[in-house]
């Protein structure tokens, strides 16, 4: 429940501090005073967005904080979860700068605003005459009869599962897709793999036909150049080994004149054993070189293979087209490997069909059973507000696929007067009529929900009289399960509540500003007599006013 609310430089607020009691507290004072300010500035502290031209005082910023007491409502978990220290006095601090932006703090640690709505939506529901529309909305026609059906812990698994459900619903269509894609290229895929495989490639291949075939090229070139060094070496009439062999008898005859003549017997005797192996080598390499036409047309034709291989595939190695042909490989696979996910895909969510369909038949079930409860309590109600004659009812109608609610369509039904026919409530229902059917779900669902605070703006629209004083009784009763806090312009409602607080504006400097004060029973005496009067307070009104507050 809201404890305490301060106010600095809001509007036409410059410093306003009131603490909050439980149960039924109202707010009065003159139109203009002040009143919607308030919730204006207490939107803030709830998540809501700033408007531009809040600050009073251009000069200074503007902040708004609230105390709330959290002890009975197990938001511990929310504060482990955001890493925010947690307290049973739950503080919400709203700054707008005089540049006009805004910051926020929960317990003093900043916090991104989304995160500050998110737990003021926990603590307070500030219902306007502007918020009854929402209850030609479906889904919170919907929500109202989940709320009294208190499945909440059914419906969240749902929900979970539903989202999931439309996940894979989206994974199957992309996964469709990319086989469409991959089966209109497989043809072509493969057309490429079976040419690469047919070339059977090797590592290295294309090194050695080029080396072999620049051999064959040249073949009689190089044979002849051997055989010209080995006739040279040593079978021609003047070839070096006879003359190294004539030289060495020479000099074998002289070394027994001069010593050191040995040792170059010895290094020209190695130098004829190499030229004689060189010689041999030579003829041997000449003779295993032949040109061979059919070879060469056969390298020719293989290298060309490759050439267009790596041409068509935009690379300059055999190696590179033996990479390219494994990614082709894979590429193939992948299409098999997508038929199998797809496969998959759809047997995970038939499964999933079929829990959601389970948890949706519970769904229905229980708001099923649930409709009559609401239809009868708010049909007394409604009794109880002057529409005796009104006629509600909740119709629910099977849907053909899943939404996130169920399978279910829920529809409120209304009419205010006997004979008329019952119809969606937004193409029947006046002002009037829709905020007393809004404070008759409101007065259903306190019952079930644990919201800790409810603001309701001038829920007396359209209303007065003895009906005035059965909204105010309904209040009282809602006040009994929360903090209930109703800005009125009635006396009658205003009677029945524990609190009352009077919004009034006065000037200072030249300025106006609006104040909050807690009125004593003596001042509540007064108000309720001046909101009784036309102009001026008579004794009949102060008497009256004693009354209503005695009764």
């Amino acid at each position: 429940m809201l404890l305490h609310l301060s106010i600095e430089n809001y509007a036409l607020i410059k410093q306003l501090d009131i603490d909050l009691n439980q149960g039924f507290t109202t707010i009065t004072g003159e139109t203009g005073a002040g009143k919607s300010i308030l919730l204006g500035a207490m939107s803030l502290i709830l998540g809501n967005r700033a408007e531009t031209n809040v600050l009073n005082d251009a000069s200074r910023k503007c902040v708004v904080e609230g105390h709330f007491d959290i002890s009975s409502y197990q938001l511990k978990d929310f504060f482990d979860l955001y890493e925010l220290d947690y307290d049973d006095v739950l503080i919400l601090r709203r700054e707008i700068s005089r540049q006009g932006k805004s910051r926020a703090f929960i317990n003093d640690t900043p916090v991104k605003l989304p995160l500050m709505k998110e737990i003021g939506e926990t603590l307070v529901d500030i219902h306007s005459q502007n918020r009854t529309l929402t209850l030609n909305k479906s889904d919170v026609q919907m929500a109202v009869v989940d709320n009294f059906a208190g499945h909440n812990d059914l419906l969240a698994d749902y929900r979970k599962t539903y989202t999931e459900y439309r996940r894979k619903q989206t994974e199957l269509k992309e996964l469709e897709e990319k086989e469409r894609q991959a089966k209109s290229d497989q043809d072509y895929y493969q057309f490429l793999f079976d040419e690469l495989e047919k070339a059977d490639l090797k590592q290295g291949e294309q090194q050695e036909i080029e080396n072999e075939l620049e051999l064959q090229n040249h073949a009689e070139s190089i044979k002849s150049s051997l055989l010209e060094g080995y006739e040279s070496i040593s079978s021609s009439d003047m070839n070096i080994t006879a003359q190294l062999q004539n030289i060495h008898s020479k000099l074998e005859q002289s070394s027994t004149h001069h010593q050191k003549i040995s040792s170059l017997l010895e290094r020209l005797n190695s130098t004829i054993i190499e030229l004689e192996d060189l010689a041999g080598e030579m003829s041997n390499l000449a003779e295993e070189i032949t040109y061979n036409p059919s070879r060469t047309e056969e390298l020719n034709e293989r290298l060309n293979t490759i050439y267009e291989l790596e041409h068509k595939h935009r690379v300059s190695t055999v190696e590179e087209l033996i990479e390219k042909k494994q990614e082709l490989e894979q590429k193939l696979t992948g299409i098999s490997s997508l038929e199998n996910q797809i496969e998959k895909t759809r047997h995970e969510i038939r499964d999933m069909q079929q829990k959601l369909n389970d948890m949706a038949g519970k769904l229905s079930a229980n708001r099923k059973e649930s409709i009559p409860k609401i239809e009868t309590e708010i049909q007394h109600t409604l009794t109880q507000l002057g529409m005796s004659d009104a006629g509600f009812q909740v119709k629910q109608e099977k849907l053909s696929a899943f939404n996130p609610e169920g399978l279910d369509k829920i529809t409120f039904l209304f009419t205010a007067n006997k004979g008329i026919p019952k119809q969606e409530i937004s193409k029947i229902a006046s002002g009037g009529e829709l905020s007393r059917l809004m404070l008759a779900i409101k007065s259903l669902i306190a019952k079930k929900t644990l919201l800790p605070t409810i603001i309701f703006d001038e829920i007396d629209s359209g209303v007065s009289g003895d009906i005035a004083g059965k909204v105010g009784d309904i209040l009282k009763k809602m006040a009994a399960e929360m903090q209930v806090i109703a800005i009125t312009h009635l006396p009658q409602i205003a009677s029945k509540s524990n609190d009352h607080l009077f919004v009034y504006k006065d000037s200072d400097n030249d300025k106006t500003f609006s104040h909050i004060r807690r009125l004593s029973r003596e001042e509540q005496v007064q108000e309720l007599a001046k909101m009784l009067s036309d102009e001026r307070v008579t004794n009949a009104a102060i008497q009256t006013a004693k009354e209503m507050l005695e009764n």
